[in-house]
């Protein structure tokens, strides 16, 4: 079942018009003449494949975003592809987790926050006054650096966003949704016969998780990742990373890493952010072995950042 999250004023199910296709023109983009003779030893391998991209999720227009009188954002132009994990690196401070916070309004929480420019997913503004956040969050799961169930059972942190949503009729059918969840998390094997013992009592990779498994339970069309494995230890970090490339199958993904590494084996598509500002975005392949812009290449070189 889906949870339309753009209504009407009327309350029925709606769409903005605008044209999520319109592009901005590269072509005057010149390649950094550095760029071509990028070493292989000095660069992460790519070793997710770089598969076609599905069609465009989510398009950004312009997006800027400002707290109080300070600028964080600007002008951020980028389409997130479909059934495809989107990565976005860059230094600290650069605006990475800023712009993932606005595809699904975690910014409005922010008192003195703003966000100008247009966020199209399917070809509705998510900004629309006609649009309820609480939906949109449940089609748009985001997961944080640190997991954070509920302080409930494993049972009930999953079955949460059914319940209140209305997603199940009966006890059969959300017991149904709960052991699916889980099985697409990879976590169902390992908590099946212990499902009312707190989730805080799992290990954090597990947490983690229990924590995507709560995100897809209500069956999102978008999941965002805010350096989901920073937490993590490195066996806990390749079984996250398994799970979203098995994941990706299914729902569009856009995941912020400060790990070069990391985004080179999980993602088919990489934007690189700096000083609030979208460098340079493209296949991972590209980025990561001929990027365009020089400070593409300084940064994923170890010159900065």
């Amino acid at each position: 079942m889906k949870l339309p999250f753009f209504r009407s004023p009327d309350g029925r199910e709606g769409g903005g018009s605008a044209d999520p296709t319109e592009r901005r023109d590269e072509s005057v983009l010149t390649p950094a003449p550095e760029a071509a003779g990028v070493m292989a030893g000095r660069v992460p391998e790519v070793k997710s494949p770089s598969a076609p991209a599905g069609p465009t999720k989510i398009a950004a227009r312009d997006v800027s975003v400002f707290y109080g009188d300070k600028q964080a954002l600007y002008d951020v132009s980028l389409d997130i592809p479909d059934k495809t994990v989107t990565a976005f690196i860059g230094p600290s401070g650069c605006g990475k987790s800023t712009f993932l916070r606005t595809m699904n309004r975690m910014n409005d929480t922010i008192q003195g926050c703003r966000v100008t420019g247009k966020i199209l997913m399917d070809g509705q503004d998510i900004n629309a006054r006609s649009v309820d956040p609480v939906l949109l969050r449940a089609q748009v799961g985001m997961v944080f650096q640190k997991p954070n169930p509920f302080p409930k059972t494993i049972y009930e942190n999953v079955a949460y966003g059914p319940r209140i949503h209305g997603l199940t009729t009966s006890k059969a059918e959300l017991d149904g949704i709960v052991e699916s969840s889980l099985k697409k998390a990879g976590l169902w094997d390992e908590v099946a016969d212990r499902l009312h013992s707190p989730g805080t009592g799992l290990s954090g990779g597990q947490q983690q998780r229990l924590v995507i498994a709560r995100a897809i339970a209500v069956n999102p069309e978008v999941i965002l990742m805010d350096e989901p494995c920073s937490a993590l230890d490195p066996i806990a970090t390749a079984r996250i990373e398994e799970l979203i490339d098995e994941l990706r199958e299914r729902y569009c993904i856009v995941i912020v890493t400060h790990s070069m590494a990391q985004a080179a084996r999980v993602s088919q598509r990489t934007a690189f952010f700096h000083m609030g500002r979208l460098v340079e975005h493209g296949n991972t392949e590209e980025i990561f072995t001929n990027p365009r812009e020089r400070r593409t290449l300084d940064y994923i070189t170890g010159r900065f950042g």
